[in-house]
């Protein structure tokens, strides 16, 4: 039988988790692709400007460090700037879908029910094409992951969080690497944009959005929708109105004019 002291213990754990931070898989006695394929610093990348930063792949060298700092310098407001382009694209037709429920239901339904309407179904949708379906297929494609292991990835990612105990395809056998970190960018980037227009949407209903009770008159004067301004700037109406009776009484009233008495 063969003893080690707690020296040489120690230095063993510490080359297993240097060999580890370098790609070097210690389970199974197999070793695995470089931390910094295609795929992998891809996936680093994506983590890294989204601010979900899992921590578990990360530089070594101090030119890596110094250039992980300046592309997240630079990189991270951009990318906000690019998700938020992608938002105020995706509200037109949600707020189509608004409109749509407007006209079916306005006649039977004060506004802000319909808009609790919109709300819910917009957001069971979203949960169900990224939590619960990713969640689903984490579970067939991950060995070791169970399906609330699977949610809690998801929902963790989704969230900006990021803890890093549980990543993706980082099995030691783990088949077609870098298509599978690949995808698994694509669907966070996604995923953070339909978070981001949930958030938008919920906070377009006023008496759900607690930050209107600290904000002061001038602000809520400067933070006025920028589709109700467009309304109300000369030209972009389809329908003028020739005095005030005719037209709705607020804009803050969805009702459909057909359905107003």
């Amino acid at each position: 039988m063969l003893f080690l002291s707690d020296d040489s213990m120690e230095n063993f754990i510490k080359e297993v988790l240097s060999a580890s931070n370098r790609g070097v898989s210690a389970a199974k006695n197999v070793s695995g692709e470089p931390n910094w394929s295609f795929g992998q610093s891809l996936f680093f990348a994506c983590t890294v400007i989204t601010t979900i930063g899992y921590g578990h792949v990360t530089p070594l060298s101090q030119e890596g460090k110094l250039f992980c700092m300046l592309y997240a310098l630079f990189g991270i407001p951009l990318t906000l700037v690019l998700l938020t382009a992608l938002v105020d694209r995706l509200m037109i037709p949600t707020t189509k879908y608004l409109h749509f429920l407007n006209s079916r239901l306005g006649h039977l339904y004060p506004p802000f029910t319909i808009r609790l309407l919109h709300f819910g179904t917009i957001l069971c949708t979203l949960i169900f094409l990224f939590l619960l379906l990713p969640a689903a297929m984490f579970t067939h494609l991950e060995p070791e992951w169970n399906y609330m292991d699977s949610l809690y990835y998801c929902f963790i990612s989704l969230t900006t969080i990021g803890l890093g105990d549980y990543i993706p395809g980082d099995a030691p056998d783990q088949k077609y690497r870098p298509l599978y970190k690949l995808m698994i960018t694509g669907y966070l980037v996604v995923g953070l944009v339909c978070v981001m227009l949930t958030l938008s949407i919920y906070y377009d209903i006023r008496q759900l959005n607690f930050g209107v009770l600290f904000m002061l008159e001038n602000d809520e004067t400067r933070s006025i929708d920028p589709e109700k301004m467009h309304l109300q700037e000369p030209g972009t109406n389809r329908t003028k109105y020739t005095n005030e009776k005719d037209s709705p009484t607020s804009l803050e009233d969805t009702t459909p004019i057909h359905s107003i008495p």
